[in-house]
């Protein structure tokens, strides 16, 4: 009897400690520690956007003035408005051409210099020089350097005879911008892609020199497909980025000439704060938001096929 009340209690004593440990498990002491900061950055990241939901629905400036409920007007406002919608062509023009190029040509330098048998620190270290510029210099550089009175990029082009204002022509301003933009950010997807690369395993390589396979052979039926999460993964960080950062633009151009690179960003920037039309500055940073998130939706779903 007495045998048998001390096995019962020693197995509960092993099923209770059973159910410690899976308590333990499920919250470790690292999720303890890191409890309060996710705590604040929940606070710092969801008050700010449930104000930005409010100031879309009132009415009201960045003064002291007391804000009137507009019920759907800053939304019908905006949504109507022709000055938005080009906008986001422009911006539309500046991601897709911006990414592309940047994509093909870090994609490129990658192999490049996955390939040098000497060197790779050194080229790797040169070539991310323009990630650790700042936009604003970036931008600045860029305005310098296409200054139709002493800039070297127009003083060369009237070497051959064509006299052009870069940046203060409605044709060439945009393309101006985009190269700027390449120029900076570049170096970013080629460290990403060649991340990746260096990750890859020798085996599937190894078998396609077995079988003859030729280098153009390897990169599209083998390099490419093993590394094209990674590739995903540079073109969501850059289009996340791309989409928000108006610095080049306002030292650049300011918007101009004639608006033809004032992007969402930079009109939303002019709406909330030039104009300090707060209600409808939260509206145009919602549908930044939205499209936003759509997009990160995309790549997402991108990575995941083939699963």
């Amino acid at each position: 009897m007495l045998q048998s009340e001390s096995q019962s209690l020693a197995a509960r004593a092993v099923k209770s400690s059973k159910v410690k440990n899976k308590r333990r498990k499920r919250f470790s002491t690292e999720f303890w520690m890191l409890l309060p900061s996710m705590i604040l950055l929940a606070i710092i990241s969801i008050f700010p956007f449930l104000y930005l939901i409010y100031a879309s629905f009132m009415d009201f400036t960045l003064s002291f003035d007391t804000p009137m409920f507009a019920g759907l007007d800053n939304w019908i406002r905006v949504l109507t408005n022709s000055h938005f919608w080009a906008s986001w062509g422009r911006t539309a023009v500046y991601v897709g051409v911006g990414l592309s190029l940047q994509l093909v040509l870090g994609v490129g330098m990658a192999l490049a210099i996955y390939h040098l048998p000497k060197g790779k620190n050194l080229v790797v270290t040169l070539w991310m020089i323009p990630v650790f510029v700042a936009p604003v210099v970036a931008g600045l550089l860029g305005r310098y350097l296409l200054n139709s009175t002493y800039g070297l990029y127009d003083w060369m082009l009237s070497l051959v005879g064509i006299e052009a204002q870069i940046l203060g022509n409605v044709s060439t301003s945009m393309p101006a911008i985009i190269l700027m933009d390449v120029w900076e950010w570049t170096p970013l997807i080629t460290l990403i892609v060649l991340a990746g690369l260096n990750s890859l395993s020798t085996e599937p390589l190894e078998a396609a020199d077995v079988d003859g396979a030729t280098y153009i052979q390897k990169l599209i039926y083998v390099i490419l497909p093993l590394i094209a999460k990674t590739i995903v993964v540079a073109l969501l960080v850059r289009s996340m980025d791309i989409l928000r950062f108006v610095d080049k633009i306002k030292i650049a151009t300011e918007g101009g000439p004639a608006d033809s690179t004032k992007v969402v960003g930079y009109y939303l920037m002019e709406v909330a704060f030039k104009f300090q039309d707060f209600g409808t500055g939260a509206v145009l940073g919602l549908t930044m938001l939205i499209v936003t998130i759509f997009l990160g939706q995309f790549f997402v779903k991108f990575m995941g096929k083939g699963e």
